[in-house]
């Protein structure tokens, strides 16, 4: 939805001088662009109704009655998504595939025999549909008893080998909860994060590895779908490790301005208050608007948004989830669909600092969309939106601020009050070197509810 027009991909494209800091890598900016994807919480607690097992179920509890996974991925891409995470193995220790390394998992249940593999169905749905498939692998487990030992960060490892080996196609995102309870004998685990993060990255060198402190992306630090409005994709990590010991929440929400690493956010949340299915909670789907409002929060905001919908106890997504995914996706559609700046002829200043756009003619909007080209690393600390207006005695040549702002990176959607214009210009009044704007569009979400 970048602005169409051949002059500002001229002008955009222009030579902009490399400064000092972080970039991201190859796997990074693709997974920035997927901007939205299904996160699956299903597992024995799907059953039970908790949101944390207690490691003591009954592997027979996990029972689906007509699980279908391609009927989740085809629910994702007809809403959209580019991408389903499930959760693998959560704090139960309970695994949906048959994990050898465990003795409670899908081959210990009766579900098809203990001959079923919710990861292989998974992986060959997502494959079919064209979407990109991720885990969720806890480390706490409060059902193995070498939890709380060094033998289980071993036993972890080797986990991770045998989800990561390959007979599960390719893995983009491994999605690590730093949770850290105590498991059945009543110890704590010492994570050995490096070890577990080197044995993902040589088995799947593309993953992007979620967690406080990424290395491939982070948490946003509330689980509500608000990314920050000052959002930086560049964090430092010395010193910090995911869960306890994970950067403050302030922190994790707008990154840091001079970060040493490229680590972006990502922002998850559940269609449902609960993260795993329970029947008393379908009243309570988010609504329209509130997906909306979490749209222009997490992806508005240069984050990535993971939106859990959680199977229910056939092992589908219930009609009332799918219904909702469908009308917030016409929501999207007729939004975004039209791009009000199509058509713009457009002037920037040699220095960078202001890009000016006259429009074909008078356009009425509501959203302001920028992007800067994050390849180049992300530099915007400050901007404003103008709109010039000859009816009023304004200095500056009749421009008035209409919006302005902190950080953009990847995409930044700025709501304002309905205007109405034909000459714009955004002025970067902060970065770190030479302002590397992408794309300029806007937007009208009158009548979209």
């Amino acid at each position: 939805m970048k602005l169409r027009c051949a002059y500002l991909l001229i002008l955009l494209a222009a030579c902009t001088p490399q400064f000092e800091g972080p970039v991201p890598s190859a796997a990074q900016l693709e997974w920035q662009k997927m901007e939205y994807n299904m996160f699956v919480h299903f597992g024995p607690n799907t059953f039970s109704g908790l949101e944390w097992g207690k490691g003591t179920e009954a592997e027979d509890l996990f029972n689906p009655t007509a699980l279908d996974c391609r009927q989740w991925a085809a629910t994702a891409k007809a809403a959209g998504m580019k991408g389903i995470i499930i959760t693998a193995k959560h704090h139960d220790g309970f695994c949906l595939w048959p994990n050898p390394e465990s003795t409670h998992t899908v081959a210990q249940s009766s579900w098809r025999d203990g001959q079923g593999d919710v990861l292989a169905e998974l992986s060959s749905a997502c494959r079919e549909y064209g979407l990109k498939f991720g885990v969720y692998i806890s480390p706490w487990d409060r059902n193995d008893p070498a939890y709380g030992t060094p033998e289980y960060n071993e036993k972890f490892i080797r986990t991770l080998q045998d989800v990561h080996g390959g007979r599960y196609g390719q893995i983009f995102e491994q999605w690590f909860d730093g949770a850290c309870g105590e498991g059945p004998t009543g110890k704590k685990q010492v994570y050995d994060w490096p070890a577990f993060n080197q044995t993902v990255l040589s088995l799947s060198p593309s993953a992007v590895i979620f967690s406080d402190v990424g290395p491939g992306c982070r948490w946003m630090g509330n689980e509500r779908g608000i990314a920050c409005e000052t959002n930086w994709s560049k964090l430092d990590v010395e010193g910090f490790t995911p869960g306890a010991g994970a950067p403050p929440r302030d922190t994790l929400q707008q990154g840091n301005v001079h970060g040493s690493a490229w680590i972006p956010a990502e922002t998850d949340v559940s269609i449902r208050p609960g993260w795993f299915w329970r029947e008393s909670e379908n009243p309570q789907v988010k609504t329209v608007e509130q997906l909306a409002d979490i749209w222009l929060m997490s992806v508005g905001r240069n984050s990535l948004l993971l939106l859990n919908v959680p199977p229910d106890t056939r092992g589908r997504i219930h009609e009332i989830d799918s219904l909702r995914l469908m009308e917030f996706r016409d929501w999207r559609e007729k939004v975004f669909g039209t791009d009000l700046a199509s058509g713009a002829r457009v002037r920037r200043r040699s220095d960078g600092r202001v890009l000016e756009i006259e429009l074909p003619e008078y356009r009425s909007f509501d959203l302001i969309q920028l992007q800067e080209d994050i390849s180049l690393g992300q530099r915007v600390s400050s901007f404003e939106v103008q709109i010039q207006n000859f009816d009023v005695a304004l200095a500056n040549g009749g421009w008035w601020t209409i919006a302005e702002g902190t950080t953009i990176g990847y995409k930044r959607i700025i709501p304002i009050e309905p205007r109405k214009a034909r000459k714009l210009r955004v002025v970067v009044t902060g970065s770190q070197g030479r302002p590397a704007l992408s794309g300029v569009s806007l937007f009208s979400r009158e009548d979209s509810l």
